[in-house]
């Protein structure tokens, strides 16, 4: 088993604050337990696993580890994105050169390489329906009278975890589901001030949730990343729903796609372009520009539509 160092510079979510640190892999291993129906006890076993933060910043992967010759790789999801076998597929072939060249592996030489199974899931809060279940395939993009001739398939499952969902999974990760549970409380009180709705939730967690004590310590974290969260959400829809904010979003992605080819960082895109408040927003854009033209070639009035349109794929609440 190869360690991969976790990166711990991406901006966390509430998921990943939970279930991606290293202080936190018994939870880790109980959730890994309970969609594998697996029954293992020592959390050592678990490495985690990240791509470094220039290659893929706006991923939002959650969480990602090798446990059992298995590349675990997990993401949390409150928007439905059918997408996600390729976001997926991209993500993990990274994460495998990441491995390769970690153990020095020669995938040019005559000896097979020996590579851990992609275990590829989607934890699904959003507010809109979804069965408890839901397997995405990559296939499903292709044209439907060549799907049987594809040389390549992807499967993701997307597991519903919305309080009182999934309840086997959630009495076997009780972690999970205390987390299920401060989410559908957040939401109860999110017609009040955010913060307040953040400390009312927390206050009102039961004494003996596992994940109580750790959440109240990093009280204030938790509450930033929730507003994060949620603002970045009301920007987007605002984005997607208002004609003149689409005007201005499509301008942004121009300018972001010009710095980017000039060889910007996001962090100096952000800056220049006094957007450093809403860094997470460039770091999304950035990564659509490079998964829709990898050489970043392609004509920026048909590139930034299409990466408009892609944009309210990636909320995260």
């Amino acid at each position: 088993m190869s360690d991969i160092s976790i990166n711990h510079e991406n901006k966390d979510r509430l998921f990943t604050f939970i279930f991606g640190r290293e202080q936190n892999k018994t939870w880790t291993l109980s959730l890994y337990n309970a969609i594998n129906g697996s029954d293992y006890t020592d959390p050592e076993l678990i490495v985690f696993n990240t791509i470094k933060d220039f290659l893929y910043v706006g991923m939002k992967n959650d969480t990602s580890f090798i446990l059992s010759d298995q590349l675990n790789v997990y993401e949390h999801q409150s928007t439905y994105n059918p997408n996600m076998p390729l976001r997926m597929m991209d993500y993990a072939g990274h994460v495998y050169s990441g491995y390769i060249s970690k153990n020095n592996y020669n995938k040019y030489g005559t000896t097979l390489i020996r590579l851990p199974v992609p275990k590829l899931a989607v934890f699904y809060n959003g507010t809109a329906d979804a069965p408890d279940e839901t397997i995405l395939n990559l296939s499903d993009s292709f044209p439907e009278d060549r799907r049987i001739d594809a040389d390549i398939e992807v499967r993701v499952r997307m597991l519903n975890i919305n309080h009182g969902r999934n309840k086997s999974i959630m009495n076997k990760c009780k972690p999970l589901e205390e987390y299920s549970w401060l989410v559908e409380k957040i939401r109860e009180y999110k017609r009040e001030d955010l913060p307040d709705a953040v400390d009312k939730a927390l206050n009102e967690m039961p004494d003996d949730y596992v994940i109580r004590s750790f959440l109240m310590e990093h009280r204030s974290e938790v509450r930033g990343i929730i507003d994060t969260e949620y603002n970045e959400a009301e920007i987007k829809e605002a984005f997607m729903n208002d004609g003149q904010a689409k005007g201005e979003t499509i301008k942004l992605i121009k300018q972001v796609y010009s710095k980017l080819r000039r060889n910007k960082s996001i962090e100096q895109i952000a800056d220049e372009l006094e957007e450093s408040d809403n860094i997470s927003l460039i770091s999304d854009i950035v990564d659509l520009i490079k998964e829709l033209s990898p050489d970043l070639d392609q004509d920026e009035n048909v590139l930034s539509q299409e990466v408009f349109k892609n944009l309210s794929g990636l909320n995260h609440i």
